[in-house]
């Protein structure tokens, strides 16, 4: 005797309620999900290699002394100058250059504010290619 019944129901899967559970998670995850933006200054560094060159580059040499008195190319600006004096003189060293390289030389103990006067100088003339000049340090003995 065969008591089993004779209709066997085959198991299924339904997966519309899984796809349902995927879709409300995809658009939590979308919703939630903050988008940084990182601002900065793309800055191109000098290489430094083990050999010092004391070939000095052609462009824009700004140098800035303890008082804040400004120098661009050997040529010193008026003690009372401003920021647009020092654009215009930036500008006619550049010489019609695009993006010349501007090399800031600074003394050790002058303000950052100075410093920062030439680097906003530079930035308002569109000029992005800027190095700092430093003496080299004594060797190290033992």
């Amino acid at each position: 005797m065969n008591f089993r019944p004779q209709n066997r129901d085959e198991p299924e899967l339904n997966l519309i309620p899984m796809i349902d559970v995927l879709i409300v998670l995809m658009i939590f995850l979308v919703l939630t999900t903050t988008f940084s933006r990182e601002t900065g200054l793309e800055l191109q560094l000098p290489k430094a290699q083990s050999s010092i060159s004391e070939e000095t580059p052609k462009g824009v040499d700004v140098a800035v002394d303890a008082a804040g008195r400004f120098s661009v190319n050997g040529t010193p600006l008026s003690p009372d100058s401003n920021v647009e004096a020092l654009k215009e003189a930036m500008r006619a060293a550049a010489g019609g250059q695009q993006d010349p390289l501007v090399i800031v030389r600074a003394d050790r103990t002058t303000q950052h504010q100075h410093v920062i006067t030439v680097l906003d100088a530079a930035g308002q003339l569109g000029f992005g290619h800027i190095g700092f000049a430093a003496e080299v340090a004594p060797e190290s003995r033992p």
